[in-house]
């Protein structure tokens, strides 16, 4: 329930209209993306700003949903789940209740770490990642099979990861 609750907060901020951001609020975003525990005094003397304006417009950007959470980058190999797999899903019916229904079941799921709502052939398409090809099978016929209101999946998997990043290109 309470990924279900992150994930309707975080889809919240990610919808709120736009933001205002100049070119300082820029320098902050650009800094935070590649270092995001860095130090307050160490991000305003790179972004030439004392102490309490630089912590006062990062509190701004976080409170206007400009950022929305930090993050700590992991190597899923290194950890045991080294097969990523792109799962298209297709829906019997798209009505709002079967979407929303999906939507939360999705985000209670921990090996989708992804999931976009697309255009297309398919509804919608989920990012998995597992430690082989048979937990995924597993995944599939125990779990993505049924989610609620799911007809069809077509499952991609990836050969080899070309770029990741979380950084925008501010």
């Amino acid at each position: 329930m309470r990924a279900a609750i992150r994930m309707v907060s975080y889809q919240r901020r990610l919808t709120r209209t736009k933001f205002p951001v100049d070119e300082t609020d820029r320098k902050i975003l650009r800094v935070m993306q590649i270092e995001p525990a860095i130090s307050m005094e160490e991000l305003a003397e790179r972004v030439g700003l004392s102490h309490t304006p630089c912590w006062r417009r990062l509190k701004k950007l976080e409170s206007n949903g400009v950022i929305v959470g930090r993050a700590l980058g992991l190597n899923p190999g290194s950890l045991g789940l080294p097969i990523t797999v792109f799962a298209h899903l297709k829906l019997k019916q798209h009505d709002e209740a079967t979407l929303e229904a999906l939507e939360r079941a999705v985000a209670e799921l921990p090996e989708i770490v992804e999931c976009f709502s697309v255009s297309g052939g398919s509804d919608y398409v989920c990012r998995v990642v597992v430690a082989s090809v048979a937990c995924y099978e597993r995944f599939l016929k125990k779990t993505l099979l049924h989610l609620p209101g799911v007809s069809e999946i077509n499952s991609q998997f990836a050969l080899k990861r070309i770029k990741l990043t979380s950084r925008l290109p501010i």
